[in-house]
């Protein structure tokens, strides 16, 4: 499952990932991982919570970003939910239909390892399509 958090800034797309973030730590199975694009939130969730900066990982890419989720579930088969935060900031895409791509790479990514994702995205970058609608 992918969900999609858009919104323009300063909606309030991070806090509610937060507060998602948070109450997930109350009934998750496994782990629950964050990706942000610079240390920002390590006061804002739960210690449980494994946060990654994305600043620290030449992710500036969705194909470089494909590879670093993809290793990262690889390495550790108990991820059962990754949270990003602000996806076009960490890779850089703006193009809709790339990132549309992406989503549904994602989704099958999620389906076949069952696991969950939710992304938030700056809708100030780009008009999203149909296709990236979906996921909202």
């Amino acid at each position: 499952m992918v969900r999609v958090i858009l919104d323009k800034a300063g909606a309030g797309k991070t806090k509610q990932l937060i507060e998602q973030i948070n109450a997930e730590t109350e009934v998750a199975q496994g782990n629950l991982v964050c990706i942000e694009p610079k240390r920002e939130l390590t006061y804002d969730l739960h210690y449980h919570i494994r946060l990654v900066p994305a600043e620290d990982y030449p992710v500036r890419s969705l194909e470089a970003f494909q590879g670093f989720l993809a290793g990262m579930y690889a390495s550790n088969y108990d991820i059962t939910h990754i949270f990003i935060d602000n996806l076009i900031k960490i890779t850089g895409e703006k193009d809709p239909v790339r990132i549309e791509t992406f989503l549904n790479w994602l989704d099958s990514f999620s389906e076949k390892n069952n696991i969950k994702f939710t992304i938030t995205m700056n809708a100030d970058h780009f008009t999203p399509t149909e296709g990236i609608k979906k996921f909202c």
